[in-house]
């Protein structure tokens, strides 16, 4: 079955940098598109970005220019490499595909301090 484990996330101040893996599994990996989400409690899930079976990326507005998603098709692993973190950016983070069409893994927490 698919299996979607995020990790990576923390306790980070503000101005830093984190990066987060979503180690995937039960799909063929290579061929589909996938993305980053977040939630921060009472809200929707929200869209960070997306990276396409090819590498390419597109980002929510509020997060360009200081969040980069890459891929490791030999390893079925996506990342999230997080710069500049703002408080705003503290939520779960997950990863599913493009449309997120796999059952969601735990998400991994990420706590950016003022």
């Amino acid at each position: 079955q698919v299996q979607l484990v995020e990790s990576g996330g923390g306790l980070v101040q503000a101005g830093g940098s984190l990066r987060l893996s979503c180690a995937v599994s039960g799909i063929t990996f290579r061929v589909n598109a996938m993305a980053w989400y977040r939630q921060t409690p009472g809200k929707r899930r929200e869209l960070v970005g997306i990276i396409s079976s090819g590498g390419t990326t597109t980002y929510a507005n509020s997060v360009k220019g200081r969040y980069t998603i890459s891929r490791d098709n030999a390893k079925n692993i996506v990342y999230l490499q997080m710069n500049s973190l703002k408080p705003d950016d503290t939520a779960v983070y997950y990863c599913n595909g493009a449309f997120s069409q796999f059952p969601w893994g735990q998400g991994t927490q990420v706590t950016v301090s003022s």
